[in-house]
C-alpha cells in the first residue's frame, strides 16, 4: 500500500489489521503464516529465496541513517527537541505557515538531511502565542489550577479547556525461543512465534454532549504486547487507547513540562517567552517525533549461551547481516509513522473511525525465522521495539453558532437564561460568570435549533491577556455569529461597544453576522441611551440589527430569538454554499 505523509495525512483512521508475512531469514522450504482480518490462520509451503531480497544496502548510507535514529552508543532515542536561551545564527530567512487556526514563524538551521529532515527553530511563545492564545502558559499550572477549582467550586461545575496529556503507545512483545515436539519427535524445527504488537493511541472526536475537557486523564498508556509462544503462536496484541475529545479540540505537540520546568528551575530569572525551541521537522511541516530502542543488528535474546559466544560465530555474523536490514526497514517505518503536524491538529469534525496518533512498538521476532542452513536450532530470538512517549496540549474551542460578548454584568447570563434551558449563575455584581456556558434555542419545528456561548465578561485589555481574556476569547473565535450584549443603564453604551470591537479585533470579528442586544432596557432613562445607541449603528454598521431586551421579564425575547435564529440560518446556508463549491473545486 502505497502512502502519502502529508500534514494531513499523518494521523490515519483505525484499519483492520491486514495480511502480515511471516518473515523468514532462511533459504529453501519453511513454514509460512498467513493471517487474515477475521484472525483465522493457515499454514502452507513455499519456497523462498531471501538472498536477494535481504540483499544489505551500501554501507555509505547506514551511518548517516542510524545517526537520525539512535544513539550509537546506548540506543537512546535523539531528543525531540533542543532548547536555547539565544536564537541559533542561521544563513536562512524566516519563514511562515499558517492555516486557518494558526500561523507559526521559524527559522530553518540546516538542510535537509537523507531522510527528508531539516532543523528549526523558533521562539517558545511563538509556538504557542501564533494562535493568539498565551496557551502555553498552562505550564504555569499554579494560577489556572487555583482559578479553574475557584470557578468550579462556585458555579458548581467543572470546566477545563487547557488540558496537558501524556501519551505513551505500547512496546512490542519479545520473541519466543521454542522446540517443536512430538512423542516420536523430541527435537524438531524452531516454532517460537513472534512478540505481539504494542497497543496504539487513537484520538476520536465525539459529539455526546461534551462541552469540557475536565474528564480527560492526565496520562493514557496503551498496554505492552506479550511474549510469543510455541507452536508458531505469536504474542497477544497489545491493548490500543482511544480517547474521546469534545468537538473544538485542537491537539499540539509539545515538550516535556517536567523537563521544561526542570530547565528554567537551572535558570534563574529565566521564563518560557525566553526560551527557543529547536526541532526537526520534514517538507511537510511535521515535526519528528523519536522513540529509543536497541540498533540495527542489536536486541537479541539468548538462551543457554552468553552473546559473546554466539556473535564470535561465523554463522551468527552472516545471519545478522540480514536481520540488519530487517531492522533498518523496521525502523524506517518508525520514522514514517512518528510524526504529528507542527500546526497541529483540529478535531473540529465528529469521526466515524479513530485517528492514529502514536503506534506502538512492533514484536520481536520468534527463533522460527532464524532456521537456515547453517543454523538448525537457534537458541535466540529479538526483543520487541519500544513505544514511543510525547505530551500533547489540549485545547478545546467551544463550537457555538453564535457567542455572546459583553463587558461585565452587562446582562449575558441573563439573557441566555432567558432564551434557553441554560442555568448560567446571574447575580448583581461583576464576574458573575466564571465559566463558559452553552445553550440551546428550539425556534420552530421547521427550522434547526441554534447553540449560543455565553463567555466571562471582557474587560479593558482582554486582547493583551488582562484579566483572563485570552483564556475566554478563544471560545468565541469558532462561532458563526457575534451578539454583542450591551446594558443601556451604562453611562455610555456606545463606548462599551466600541471597547468590546477594539478587544475582540478584526480577525475574530471576519466573515461573522453581528446582532447588537441592548439589556437592561427597563432601567434606560426615556431611552436616550438606546436612541443613541442605535444612531451610532445607523452610521457606522448599517447592515447591524439592534434589538432591546428585559430578561428578567421576559420583555422583547421572542424578537431577540427571532433575530438570532435568522443569523444562525444565514450562517448555515453559506457554509453549506463554501462546502459545495469546495467539492467541485476538488
Amino acid at each position: 500500500m502505497i502512502r502519502t505523509f502529508r500534514a494531513w495525512h499523518t494521523l490515519r483512521p483505525l484499519q483492520t489489521r491486514q495480511t502480515i508475512p511471516t518473515r523468514h531469514f532462511s533459504q529453501g522450504t519453511c513454514l509460512y503464516r498467513k493471517k487474515t482480518p477475521d484472525n483465522e490462520e493457515y499454514v502452507t509451503e513455499f519456497d523462498l529465496d531471501l538472498e536477494q531480497e535481504f540483499d544489505p544496502e551500501p554501507e555509505s548510507n547506514e551511518p548517516e541513517f542510524e545517526r537520525h535514529l539512535h544513539s550509537q552508543a546506548s540506543g537512546e532515542p535523539l531528543p525531540n527537541f533542543i532548547l536555547h536561551t539565544e536564537e541559533p545564527p542561521s544563513q536562512f530567512p524566516p519563514v511562515t505557515i499558517s492555516d486557518n487556526n494558526t500561523s507559526i514563524t521559524y527559522t530553518p538551521l540546516t538542510t535537509r538531511d537523507r531522510i527528508g529532515l531539516t532543523d528549526r527553530c523558533l521562539s517558545f511563545a511563538g509556538y504557542f502565542s501564533g494562535n493568539a492564545h498565551h496557551s502555553h502558559h498552562v505550564f504555569y499550572s499554579s494560577t489556572m489550577a487555583q482559578f479553574a477549582k475557584r470557578a468550579a467550586k462556585i458555579e458548581n461545575k467543572k470546566f477545563v479547556d487547557l488540558k496537558i496529556v501524556k501519551m505513551v503507545s505500547g512496546n512490542g512483545g519479545n520473541g519466543c525461543v521454542s522446540f517443536f515436539r512430538d512423542a516420536f519427535k523430541p527435537t524438531g524445527p524452531p516454532d517460537g512465534g513472534d512478540g505481539g504488537n504494542g497497543g496504539d493511541v487513537y484520538i476520536k472526536v465525539v459529539e455526546s454532549g461534551l462541552n469540557s475537557l475536565h474528564g480527560l486523564r492526565s496520562a493514557y498508556v496503551a498496554k505492552p504486547g506479550l511474549t510469543g509462544s510455541g507452536d508458531q503462536l505469536d504474542g497477544k496484541l497489545g491493548e490500543d487507547v482511544v480517547i474521546e475529545v469534545p468537538r473544538g479540540t485542537m491537539i499540539r505537540w509539545i515538550p516535556d513540562p517536567a523537563e521544561l520546568r526542570r530547565y528554567l528551575s537551572w535558570k534563574e530569572g529565566q521564563t518560557l517567552d525566553d526560551l527557543f525551541l529547536q526541532m526537526k521537522c520534514d517538507d511537510y511541516n511535521n515535526i519528528q517525533l523519536f522513540r529509543g530502542g536497541y540498533n540495527p543488528g542489536e536486541g537479541w535474546v539468548f538462551k543457554d549461551a552468553d552473546e559473546e559466544t554466539y556473535r564470535s560465530k561465523d554463522f551468527f555474523k552472516e545471519l545478522n547481516k540480514r536481520v540488519v536490514q530487517y531492522d533498518n526497514e523496521t525502523i524506517d517505518e518508525e520514522i514514517r509513522y512518528d510524526k504529528f503536524p507542527m500546526l497541529g491538529f483540529d478535531c473540529n469534525k465528529v469521526m466515524e473511525k479513530p485517528m492514529l496518533i502514536l503506534k506502538g512498538g512492533r514484536g520481536g521476532m520468534g527463533n522460527m525465522h532464524f532456521l537456515t542452513n547453517n543454523i538448525r536450532n537457534p537458541r535466540f530470538c529479538k526483543v520487541g521495539r519500544p513505544g514511543i512517549t510525547a505530551h500533547f496540549l489540549f485545547e478545546l474551542k467551544l463550537i457555538a453558532d453564535l457567542g455572546l460578548v459583553g463587558l461585565p454584568n452587562a446582562g449575558k447570563s441573563s439573557l441566555l437564561r432567558a432564551i434557553s434551558r441554560a442555568r448560567p449563575r446571574v447575580g448583581d455584581w461583576k464576574f458573575t460568570t466564571l465559566q463558559p456556558t452553552v445553550g440551546t434555542i428550539f425556534t420552530t419545528i421547521d427550522k434547526d435549533p441554534f447553540t449560543v456561548a455565553d463567555i466571562p465578561g471582557i474587560i479593558k485589555g482582554a486582547s493583551e491577556n488582562k484579566g483572563m481574556g485570552l483564556d475566554f476569547l478563544r471560545h468565541i473565535e469558532r462561532s458563526a455569529g457575534l451578539v454583542f450584549v450591551i446594558a443601556l443603564d451604562s453611562e455610555n453604551p456606545v463606548d462599551d461597544l466600541n471597547l468590546l470591537l477594539e478587544e475582540v479585533g478584526e480577525k475574530r470579528m471576519k466573515d461573522k453576522q453581528v446582532l447588537i442586544v441592548a439589556t437592561k432596557a427597563d432601567l434606560s432613562a426615556h431611552g436616550e441611551n438606546y436612541h443613541s445607541l442605535k444612531k451610532h449603528l445607523e452610521n457606522y454598521h448599517p447592515d447591524w440589527k439592534i434589538v432591546p431586551v428585559c430578561a428578567p421579564r421576559g420583555e422583547n425575547i421572542d424578537k431577540c430569538i427571532k433575530l438570532m435564529s435568522e443569523i444562525a440560518q444565514i450562517t448555515k446556508m453559506n457554509n453549506e454554499r463554501e462546502g459545495i463549491r469546495w467539492r467541485r473545486a476538488t
